[in-house]
């Protein structure tokens, strides 16, 4: 059935005053004289309008990570690295929000992803003096910026729950100016803060739970450059509930003797698509950022990023990893999920199953599944001033026994490679990095159950974000600080102390 077309709405006037007319642009004069505007002109630069009727939680918090200047890490289109409502998606997939709108917990929980600091609040764990108090305070500064949740009804707008940022604050007249951004249906406008307040202080029929408000910052330390947590999936909160209260529980029943046996306990019960709770945050791309022609500060962002791997690739938690990786073949054939098919660590080892495949005579995807390919290495070889080469080595097993294969391949895109060398460390994630990450990340609680003192100890020393190299232990912490926000942040389960830190 076709519906009408609507040109904007008369913005209902009292309770709201427009910030265009006569009287908004006395309170908007007398504010900055005040000094609580401060925050104006910043959000004011990156204003936009929803670009989906339901998208104004995702606008809300793109316009205010881009007002806070928060590099996202990745780009958005063209070389262009930019907050855009398309890349807000780690806590909830785009089409459910498009259909339904976004949960205040879950706005929250990107914020976090986004690499921003926030401090959420629901009106039932605040007060109205206390919203007056973070309002005034953001109000006169351009480092803090706040996003209100509240329902229309209360402003005799039409719509129900909506999300806006706050532009101002008169202290006068004790008023506040939403950026409303539907700007296709209502412009900017003051209105009384109690009244904004009494909107807030709404229930949210979807979750059952009261809306509120949030500070959004930035963090005193660098957002995360190469791991980030996602909730996209809907597997992670599976995979969060036994990383966070399994694993402990496990660790507590069973006798460990060393830390081959504490790694091999939580790594045989993993639950299925574990590694969808790690998203890579601008990961190396063979494709767009083994480019030629990178600009130098884009080089000079590839070169931390590939720091930041190779700081967690010479912890002694990694080599343990990747020893246990090496030496069991369970793991490797009833996890296939340790695997992204995308990285280059993982298209070495299909390669090389395949060669074995060949070698025995069998082919297609089938024969896969008959081998299993524990170390892998890429080669680059030049002579005489020829085009370089590439040769993939591995050892591959099967039932059989195992064997050595060397196979040439078609150029790959340039990786860490020295001409003729014997190694070849890549800069791509893999599997061993996942695991890596995801046990830095558990809270150090999680071991207290182990009764071996020594292997408590041993553990202790693997896992201290002390003894990490300054860049690695930000992000360590800022993956651990997700992890536990994250799961305050589930949907239709969000824990009362939401706004607390978790850090």
């Amino acid at each position: 059935m076709a519906m009408a077309g609507l040109y904007r709405r008369i913005l209902p006037s009292p309770p709201a005053i427009d910030f265009a007319s006569s009287e908004g642009k006395r309170l908007f004069v007398e504010a900055i004289q005040n000094g609580t505007m401060e925050g104006f002109f910043k959000l004011i630069s990156y204003f936009q309008t929803q670009s989906e009727p339901a998208y104004c939680g995702l606008a809300s918090l793109s316009m205010v990570l881009n007002a806070l200047a928060i590099d996202p890490g990745r780009k958005w289109k063209g070389p262009w690295r930019w907050f855009d409502e398309s890349m807000l998606d780690c806590c909830e997939p785009l089409d459910k929000v498009k259909a339904n709108g976004i949960a205040f917990g879950k706005v929250a929980c990107l914020a976090r992803c986004a690499g921003a600091k926030v401090e959420a609040f629901r009106t039932n764990q605040s007060t109205v003096d206390d919203f007056r108090k973070y309002v005034r305070a953001c109000s006169t500064s351009d480092n803090c910026h706040v996003i209100s949740s509240y329902h229309r009804g209360a402003f005799l707008q039409t719509g129900t729950g909506h999300f806006s940022p706050i532009g101002g604050y008169h202290a006068g007249s004790d008023m506040a100016l939403i950026l409303d951004v539907a700007r296709f249906k209502y412009p900017p406008h003051w209105v009384p803060l109690s009244l904004l307040w009494d909107a807030m202080n709404t229930v949210d029929e979807a979750t059952g739970l009261y809306r509120g408000f949030m500070l959004i910052s930035r963090l005193h330390r660098a957002p995360a450059l190469l791991y980030t947590l996602s909730c996209k999936h809907e597997s992670w909160v599976t995979i969060a509930q036994y990383l966070t209260e399994e694993v402990p529980s496990i660790l507590k029943s069973d006798n460990v003797k060393d830390i081959k046996d504490v790694l091999s306990i939580v790594f045989s019960s993993l639950p299925p698509n574990f590694d969808d709770l790690i998203k890579w945050v601008a990961e190396v791309r063979r494709q767009e950022d083994a480019n030629e022609n990178l600009s130098q500060e884009e080089r000079g962002r590839l070169a931390i990023k590939e720091e930041v791997l190779r700081q967690v690739q010479e912890t002694g938690l990694y080599k343990h990893v990747t020893d246990l990786l090496s030496v069991g073949t369970s793991i490797c054939r009833t996890k296939p999920t340790l695997c992204h098919v995308d990285n280059l660590p993982n298209i070495a080892a299909s390669v090389c199953c395949q060669g074995a495949g060949i070698l025995a005579g069998k082919s297609g995807s089938s024969s896969l599944d008959r081998f299993c390919c524990q170390e892998t290495c890429v080669r680059c070889y030049r002579a005489n001033g020829d085009r370089p080469v590439t040769v993939v080595s591995g050892k591959v097993i099967n039932g059989n026994g195992k064997q050595g294969i060397d196979m040439l391949v078609p150029s790959l895109a340039k990786h860490n490679c020295n001409s003729g060398s014997d190694s070849c460390q890549t800069i791509h994630p893999d599997s061993n990095d996942v695991l890596t990450a995801l046990l830095f990340a558990l809270p150090p609680e999680t071991w207290s159950g182990i009764t071996e003192e020594k292997v408590l100890q041993e553990l202790h020393c693997l896992i201290s974000t002390e003894n990490l190299p300054l860049m690695l232990q930000e992000e360590v912490l800022h993956l651990r600080d997700q992890l536990l926000f994250l799961k305050r942040c589930k949907d239709g389960n969000v824990e009362e102390d939401l706004w607390a830190p978790t850090s």
